[in-house]
């Protein structure tokens, strides 16, 4: 019998990407069922305050608006966990852009016309959204997002870090910034009775269900959710939104499906950003470059509606040795939209700054950056003690030196100008936790020589059922086109979300279990399959969920060429290198898709990417893709994304780690040293924009020809 070729690790095709291309492939909102009616929210125009009145009538008389819900004639629901669903329940304002009524109407045209003839009053009430280091109500919470310890310490930092031969003592500011997926959310709900069905943009369809089914008190096997196709998320879509609570709300009210697709300028206020960070980092070494001291404090912002605390300061626990150590969040709550995850939340903004102080040290010291960090690599985990599963970040720094030629950079700031420009390069390293989550999946084989796999797994333009089916075509030894896989439904076994770069670990693992017990039926099989197939059922929950004794990371290094012009102060990328160290890689293909698209976000957030609140309406000022700028093709001439072997015994059975977020987390880092390396100033906020540059210039008094 002639072997099977290996399907894990090559570069598969995406199974859905002819559907994507032709345009077959349907998103929530592209769901035309009859009667369908149109729905569209009216964000609050306060800060703070409360509703004490709401005028409909103009938006009654608009041709095709059907009802205008308020909170005086919205459904009851029960209260939600999540404090940001309690949609038209009550006259409170706890920020800008909180939805107040919703339009119902036969199309989306009179949907929006009804919208904006809605008259609302207010009683409007002091408010305050300004962060600052200082704000009298900031506190340190009980824990960070991911239920990481606020605070953390070891050893005597302050002592140690007064003591060191070597200090580094600065400050670093990340703005809010937005996912702007390139699907906004939206949702389309449709009630048979007490059976209700959505199809929602989400990453996870199965907490969605659960949600609804707590506010509309129903069991869950009366709700489905379908997620057969999202159009991106980066943590925004990882829990239900308020389109998907508004819907079922429509079309209960109305008896008819709605479908709620919410605009793109009201996303940064209803569907999660990522928090504003004030970072101080203190970092004192001896004179060979290692750390005695490490200390990073992050202040953070979070809202009056729900505590969500970036865990900025996160990183700094895993990545380099030193025995004096603090770590600390601090958060305010003020009149704002509540935070939520970010592609890489802590992790993007914290070793941001982190690794920018490891650059501003090596240059105390006159070292190499890429040997300061090879110098403080630990043995074991700093914070716990724990051996490392598996670590290779210094052969991700030696083979991202080597395929950047990093040996032939001249290491004095300013040293290389080409005309008007100066040139820089610049390095970070980067690390993710892997994370993986119980899930269900169900591996059937088919009478036809064809085999089915059932797993309730999100494919949010990763790949996800491609390499879930090339997981069990290695398990059962079977060419991948025999694999069939179904995904994106709560009918199907339940599932993790898509989120934390834990999808195809936490999928990938009851997948291959499923695959591995219906081999193991088939091997003792005899005669012709029944009908209805031979099937194997696999949980993982108390294998994937439970305590690891190893302390398990992904981990990177990142390397940008920068060409800064001296007169008008813009910053163009000119390579970007990523190598990385992240188990198994499952497919080559959509894992370097994955790669560059975490540097390009990475890029992004380096340069264009960036919000403002406006102190007096308490707004962001950037809340569309014309005023919040993300990359474009132009501003990526030259992306790498490389990975080293890995063998971790210590993961899962596929030895997998996450890989959708480590790349974007050095990356800006990497940048922002480029750029000090090309014009010998230190820029300490992003992004690094051309005003931002020029000044820096202008104080450097090196503004160009």
């Amino acid at each position: 019998m002639a072997s099977v070729p290996t399907a894990v690790g090559a570069p598969a095709e995406r199974r859905e990407g002819r559907e994507k291309v032709t345009g077959t492939a349907r998103y929530a909102a592209e769901q035309p069922r009859p009667g369908r009616l149109h729905a569209r929210p009216v964000p609050a125009t306060i800060a703070r305050g409360r509703v004490t009145g709401i005028d409909t009538a103009a938006a009654l008389e608009v041709p095709g608006v059907l009802t205008v819900l308020t909170p005086e004639n919205a459904p009851r629901l029960a209260e939600p966990d999540d404090a940001t669903l309690a949609l038209l329940q009550n006259s409170r304002v706890p920020h800008r852009g909180w939805f107040v009524a919703l339009v119902v109407a036969e199309t989306l045209e009179a949907a929006r016309a009804g919208a904006a003839a809605v008259r609302v009053r207010y009683a409007a009430e002091e408010h305050d959204v300004a962060l600052t280091a200082s704000h009298q109500q900031a506190y340190v919470p009980e824990e960070a997002n991911g239920g990481y310890p606020a605070r953390t310490e070891r050893g005597e930092p302050d002592a140690a870090f007064g003591s060191a031969a070597v200090r580094v003592d600065t400050e670093y500011r990340v703005p809010p910034l937005h996912n702007h997926p390139m699907e906004p959310h939206a949702t389309t709900a449709h009630w048979d009775g007490e059976r209700l069905t959505v199809h929602n943009s989400s990453q996870g369809s199965t907490a969605v269900r659960a949600t609804l089914a707590q506010m509309f008190q129903l069991p869950e096997d009366r709700i489905t959710v379908v997620a057969e196709h999202v159009g991106g998320g980066f943590g925004s879509k990882g829990t239900p939104r308020p389109d998907v609570v508004l819907a079922a709300m429509a079309a209960r009210h109305t008896g008819r499906p709605v479908t709620v697709a919410l605009p793109r300028r009201f996303l940064p206020t209803v569907v999660g950003h990522r928090a504003p960070t004030l970072q101080r980092v203190r970092l004192g070494a001896d004179a060979d470059g290692r750390l005695t001291s490490l200390i990073h404090e992050v202040t953070t912002h979070t809202s009056r509606v729900k505590e969500f605390v970036e865990q900025a300061a996160v990183p700094a626990r895993i990545m380099y040795a030193s025995p004096h150590s603090r770590t600390l969040h601090r958060v305010v709550p003020l009149d704002v939209p509540s935070p939520s995850w970010m592609r890489a939340p802590g992790e993007a903004p914290g070793m941001y700054a982190l690794e920018s102080a490891m650059d501003e040290l090596a240059g105390e010291l006159g070292m190499d950056p890429v040997e300061l960090r090879i110098v403080n690599e630990p043995d074991t985990e700093p914070d716990s003690g724990r051996p490392f599963s598996s670590r290779h970040v210094v052969q991700c720094l030696r083979e991202g030196a080597r395929r950047f030629a990093w040996s032939a950079r001249d290491p004095r700031p300013g040293s290389r100008r080409e005309g008007p420009l100066l040139v820089g390069s610049g390095v970070a390293a980067a690390t993710y936790p892997v994370q993986m989550w119980p899930s269900t999946a169900e591996a059937r084989a088919l009478p036809d020589g064809g085999y089915l796999v059932r797993v309730n797994a999100t494919d949010i333009g990763t790949g996800a059922r491609t390499v879930l089916a090339q997981i069990a075509a290695d398990v059962l030894a079977v060419p991948l086109e025999r694999v069939l896989i179904q995904v994106g439904s709560s009918d199907l076994p339940s599932a993790s979300l898509a989120g934390g770069s834990s999808g195809t670990a936490s999928w990938g693992w009851a997948v291959h279990e499923a695959s591995s017990q219906l081999a193991a039926r088939l091997a003792e099989h005899s005669g012709p399959l029944p009908g209805e197939g031979l099937a194997a059922r696999a949980d993982t929950a108390g294998k994937a969920d439970a305590d690891s004794p190893w302390s398990r990371h992904a981990f990177g290094a990142h390397f940008a060429e920068v060409g800064v012009d001296t007169v008008t102060g813009e910053v163009r990328v000119r390579r970007l290198l990523g190598v990385y160290a992240a188990g198994r890689i499952l497919n080559a293909r959509t894992a370097r898709s994955q790669f560059v698209g975490g540097m390009t976000m990475g890029l992004g957030m380096a340069l264009t990417e960036g919000s403002t609140t406006d102190e007096a309406f308490g707004d962001f000022a950037e809340s569309d893709l014309a005023s919040y700028h993300v990359p474009a093709h132009a501003d990526v001439p030259d992306v790498q994304a490389h990975w080293i072997d890995e063998d971790d015994p210590h993961l899962n059975p596929m030895g997998s780690k996450g890989i959708g977020e480590i790349g974007i987390v050095g990356t800006a880092a990497a940048i922002g040293n480029a750029v000090h390396h090309a014009i010998g100033v230190r820029l300490r906020e992003l992004p690094l924009t051309p005003d931002r540059v020029l000044a820096a210039l202008a104080d450097r008094g090196g503004r160009g020809r």
